[in-house]
């Protein structure tokens, strides 16, 4: 890990690999590990990531700063810092909102792009962020154990229970994460936020595109996946098998799709 020093923060920057560059960024609340996972690191390429604010060993600062946008604006500024643009770039979740920002509002920085279980088409807010909302929003009245047991008398932690599992896993441990004021306002303001873009901007992207989507996934609807690959034209769309059935085969299957489009896309 390095330390890139932006707006009077230190970002954290991890590095991984060799080849073709890829930048390739984490969710809502992860780190840098949720893209190396995934990662097809046998093929001659170069995972980049770097932390969003208030992630991973990245600094938080104020948190009224925290968005889509803001985000999005950080990782332009340390791109032209490092002078590595265009290159494939590619998310998960919120690193795929992130991403599809960057396509449409720095082009010069993207020369293919990878949209991966994505929480977010166009617009803002959507229905499927509210569990984590909720989570927030329990987050900033009460203590970590109290939150969390509101949360699992909810009627959204008994839906996930039956048709996400592996969302409520991940929002479980949401209510352990610390700083606690930091998580509350990541999973808030995220939550209500969009990408910042509209549907006929996406739909006049013109570069290489990978679309991966799964099912069993309230949080990351498949149905997302296939809006943004039937907007974006000549997209690629790869269903692939849902963590929350079997972990191992997601993340081989994953990392197959995505070894598949950067050989495709080389420098």
């Amino acid at each position: 890990m390095t330390v890139f020093h932006h707006a009077g923060l230190k970002l954290a920057v991890h590095d991984r690999g060799s080849g073709l560059p890829v930048l390739f960024q984490h969710g809502l609340c992860g780190d840098a590990a949720q893209p190396a996972e995934v990662f097809p690191f046998d093929l001659p390429a170069r995972c980049l990531t770097l932390e969003c604010r208030g992630h991973g060993g990245s600094e938080a600062g104020d948190a009224e700063n925290f968005s889509l946008q803001t985000f999005a604006k950080d990782i332009a500024t340390w791109l032209d810092h490092l002078s590595l643009g265009p290159i494939v770039l590619g998310g998960i979740s919120m690193g795929a909102a992130i991403a599809l920002r960057l396509a449409i509002t720095r082009p010069d920085l993207v020369r293919a792009l990878v949209l991966a279980r994505p929480a977010w088409i166009a617009e803002a807010a959507p229905a499927n962020m509210a569990p984590n909302a909720l989570a927030g929003a329990l987050l900033a009245e009460h203590d970590p154990a109290d939150a969390r047991a509101r949360f699992e008398a909810s009627d959204t932690a008994r839906d996930l229970a039956a048709n996400a599992p592996d969302n409520l896993a991940s929002l479980r441990g949401f209510f352990a994460r610390q700083p606690q004021a930091v998580t509350s306002a990541l999973l808030t303001r995220i939550s209500a936020d969009g990408p910042g873009v509209t549907r006929t901007e996406i739909a006049g992207l013109e570069l290489p595109t990978l679309v991966i989507g799964t099912e069993v996934d309230a949080v990351h609807p498949f149905g997302h996946a296939e809006a943004l690959a039937a907007l974006i034209p000549g997209a690629r769309l790869a269903r692939i098998t849902p963590k929350a059935l079997d972990k191992p085969r997601y993340v081989q299957d994953f990392r197959a799709a995505l070894a598949r489009f950067l050989s495709e896309n080389p420098i």
